[in-house]
């Protein structure tokens, strides 16, 4: 293989890693009876993401981003890829 096709092929393979891992992760409890619908900014983008009522899960915010803010009831709240959050009375906690 020469030079160029192996930066070039470096280039991608870089580029794909770094695709793969722009999102976020998160693992929740939702201590509500109630699902919440939250608008979520990431990377210049608005999402909406749902947390299911009562029950521990996780959910993937796509985006190009490994951070991402939600909106709650209680305000903006800024999260990182692999977080672990807790959600009562409509507001998210980091833990």
């Amino acid at each position: 293989m020469n030079y160029k096709k192996q930066i070039a092929l470096s280039v991608f393979l870089l580029l794909a890693t770094f695709s793969i891992h722009a999102s976020v992760y998160l693992r929740y409890y939702n201590k509500d009876s109630k699902t919440y619908k939250f608008e979520v900014k990431i990377a210049g983008s608005t999402k909406t993401v749902e947390f299911g009522s009562s029950k521990t899960s996780s959910v993937t915010i796509q985006g190009g981003s490994e951070k991402a803010e939600i909106k709650t009831e209680c305000g903006w709240v800024t999260v990182n890829d692999d977080d672990k959050i807790e959600i009562k009375d409509g507001c998210i906690t980091i833990q």
